[in-house]
């Protein structure tokens, strides 16, 4: 296990591996970042911030060269931040996809039991608002839990995302499509809000929150950003309010959506591809399931493709739109 700064902290094995591996200077406390000795698992892993096996002479270092290693970063799974990495070093016998994938599961696992030794505290003074895979959302405050409306729930993301606050008109223009709808139904809507949250939390000329109100949103945003994929795949519950047809909603939900998709086609993790193919919101999603049958080609893969691509009736292989633009099924509403 290293450090973020390949920095390596705890080394266990056979004792005559250990013996051998004392000889390149494999033991607790030896810096093995990149910038030190070049290609190497642990540190190439911490550098790209993604898994990789490094085989024999891909090693930098020659007295490296007789040994294969796969290694896999961990991340801070509240902020994203790279922490270190786990790594396996062997012979030949490692040279194997078994054993990238096994410290895949390991570092996964990792993740996991820090978010349950140490759970996301925000601010006191911070409210936390669930909007992901759920049409209505819920808002944590002061210890209270509070159960949203479809169209509070629209309010009270919008004014999150935009703390400098927004106009009537803005508002106005980001929750309706319809021209119609006028001003005296907006301010109604915020009224009720208003009574519903803490005294003082939502005021008016702008329209804006006094206090900070972070988003599950704003968590998948902040991951995908560092780089920390599994992290934010985790975080993702489901599409951003899935059934609000709010404009300004609809561009969020997309363009989250998207980007976390696109990720994960360039990342080529054929697990969190899975991951996204068997979630209810990937399950159409045909750019994700060739991109999962190029790295995992099993019947069972090929044949939901297959389906996919007889359903939309478009020829096998054509290069995938740009990163960003999904193609997903249209079926028929009920």
């Amino acid at each position: 296990v290293c450090d973020a700064h390949g920095r390596l902290l705890w080394v266990e094995g056979h004792p005559a591996t250990r013996r051998r591996a004392d000889g390149m200077n494999f033991v607790p406390g030896a810096r093995w970042s990149e910038a030190a000795v070049g290609t190497n698992a642990p540190g190439t892993a911490v550098a790209l911030d993604r898994p990789v096996q490094v085989f024999a002479a891909e090693h930098f270092i020659r007295r490296v060269q007789p040994w294969t290693c796969a290694a896999a970063p961990v991340h801070d799974p509240h902020t994203g931040r790279v922490l270190g990495a786990v790594d396996i070093t062997g012979g030949d016998g490692l040279a194997h996809p078994h054993s990238l994938g096994f410290v895949r599961a390991v570092a996964r696992a990792a993740e996991s039991q820090l978010t349950l030794l140490v759970p996301s505290r925000p601010a006191g003074d911070t409210a936390v608002l669930s909007a992901l895979g759920r049409d209505e959302a819920e808002v944590r405050l002061g210890g209270r839990r509070i159960r949203l409306s479809r169209r509070h729930s629209e309010i009270l993301m919008l004014l999150a995302r935009h703390p400098e606050g927004l106009t009537g008109d803005e508002l106005l223009c980001a929750l309706y499509a319809d021209e119609s709808v006028t001003p005296v139904t907006l301010r109604a809507e915020l009224a009720r809000l208003r009574r519903l949250l803490a005294p003082g939390l939502l005021a008016s000329r702008p329209y804006r929150l006094t206090a900070a109100v972070e988003s599950d949103a704003d968590v998948v945003e902040r991951r995908l950003e560092a780089g920390a994929l599994v992290a934010a795949v985790e975080a993702y519950t489901g599409p951003l309010l899935p059934g609000s047809q709010a404009p300004a909603v609809t561009r969020l939900r997309d363009r989250l959506a998207d980007g976390l998709r696109a990720a994960l086609i360039a990342h080529g993790d054929p697990d969190l591809l899975a991951d996204w193919a068997h979630a209810p919101w990937g399950e159409d999603d045909l750019d994700v399931w060739r991109a999962l049958a190029a790295v995992r080609p099993t019947a069972p893969v090929r044949a939901r493709l297959a389906a996919l691509e007889a359903e939309l009736a478009v020829p096998t292989g054509p290069p995938s739109p740009p990163a960003g633009h999904a193609t997903y099924l249209q079926r028929p509403h009920a």
